[in-house]
């Protein structure tokens, strides 16, 4: 089932390699940064806030120098108070409910619809209960969460919607782009994401009060008039960091383009083969297609995602199953199951076991896809 002669690869093909933008412009603006001796929460800061703010169509974004602090931030800003609960989906990386419980926000965990892999509305209102204070939707893989369901739960049941749209840069819901729902939206520019500043993230929101209030708490909870007005952290992004993640900005287009030709490649290469399916955005949005996820189905494929994954690594085809184990499975959310998952997940625990990430992004040629699916259908013994 694998080259007798040695892996596929001979150099490791990585999930989240680095897209890279201009380099010349990307030194121009470091350059311009020590001119200035001007190093963290400068002008490249604000412009990178000003350019974010208008990709999302949000009155508002406050930079952050990762996006865990960004959930943190944004959820302090919206009036969550340790104690209280909120609704996370238990498909999810792991950060998203650490970045709530870090800071004594408990976490209960939703089921998720099977589709779209984020939340499921009809679950988490059956999950709603006295300490209940809000929602963080995820939208998984780029693909927008049911969001005018939960607007509509949120408003019935007084909560608060927060977003983590470490996926959602340049995807849409229902034509508007990601950034503009709920009370706030949370960004990853980590250097694995579609858009990146080497490591940082962003708060975007349409209300004022949660701007300002998140723009002091970044900063120690100073306000502009330099008086200290809430509690706060330092999580300020830097100026280099904004320059990468303007140069990504501006390269955004290009980076879709080659996400969407690899989408398409390995739908092709992949079409046929017994339980292999790729995972598909949203019909009708725009996606930027940041992750290339496949689905294994272990009764149709003859072998398990597990299985799939180790033969690929062994080929230097570092694939990746995210997100497994489930998060609600993963310590110390599992080790306190009445506090975290009063229920059953069973849709999120499938899907945590099906899918594999397969490498994209500017780093990966057509050639290589082209090999990788070749591999993986020598690999499916139903294939043969």
């Amino acid at each position: 089932m694998t080259n007798a002669d040695g892996p596929e690869f001979t150099e490791p093909l990585h999930v989240g390699r680095p897209n890279l933008g201009d380099r010349d412009r990307f030194r121009q603006r470091i350059e311009g940064a020590l001119d200035r001796q001007w190093l963290t929460d400068g002008p490249l800061v604000a412009e990178f806030e000003a350019a974010l703010a208008e990709v999302t169509g949000t009155g508002y974004c406050v930079a952050m120098c990762n996006a865990t602090a960004g959930i943190q931030v944004a959820a302090r800003a919206s009036g969550l108070v340790a104690g209280d609960e909120v609704l996370v989906p238990g498909f999810t990386w792991v950060a998203t409910a650490h970045a709530l419980d870090w800071i004594g926000i408990v976490p209960v965990f939703c089921d998720v619809d099977e589709v779209s892999g984020t939340i499921d509305p009809d679950h988490a209102e059956r999950l709603i209960g006295p300490r209940t204070r809000g929602i963080l939707g995820v939208h998984v893989f780029g693909h927008p969460c049911e969001i005018d369901r939960l607007a509509e739960l949120a408003w019935r049941h007084d909560l608060v919607v927060l977003y983590d749209a470490a996926h959602g840069i340049g995807c849409t819901y229902r034509g508007s782009p990601i950034g503009g729902f709920g009370t706030a939206e949370v960004f990853s520019f980590h250097a694995n994401k579609y858009v990146n500043s080497f490591e940082g993230g962003a708060i975007v929101t349409n209300d004022a009060v949660v701007a300002g209030r998140a723009r002091a708490m970044r900063n120690f909870g100073i306000t502009p008039d330099r008086k200290v007005a809430f509690a706060g952290t330092n999580a300020k992004l830097t100026e280099g960091a904004a320059a990468m993640g303007l140069t990504s900005l501006e390269s955004m287009p290009d980076f879709a383009a080659a996400n969407r030709a690899n989408h398409r490649r390995y739908r092709a290469g992949l079409a046929g083969v017994p339980g292999i399916s790729v995972r598909e955005q949203a019909d009708g949005e725009v996606a930027n297609h940041q992750y290339l996820v496949i689905e294994v189905d272990a009764a149709l494929a003859g072998i398990h995602r597990d299985r799939l994954h180790e033969l690929l690594t062994r080929n230097n085809v570092l694939s990746r199953p995210y997100f497994h184990p489930a998060c609600h499975q993963l310590l110390p959310y599992a080790d306190r199951p009445d506090r975290h998952a009063p229920l059953p997940l069973p849709r999120a625990e499938a899907l945590a076991d099906r899918v594999l990430a397969l490498p994209t992004g500017t780093a990966v040629t057509a050639t290589d896809i082209d090999r990788i699916s070749d591999l993986i259908r020598r690999l499916v013994p139903n294939g043969c």
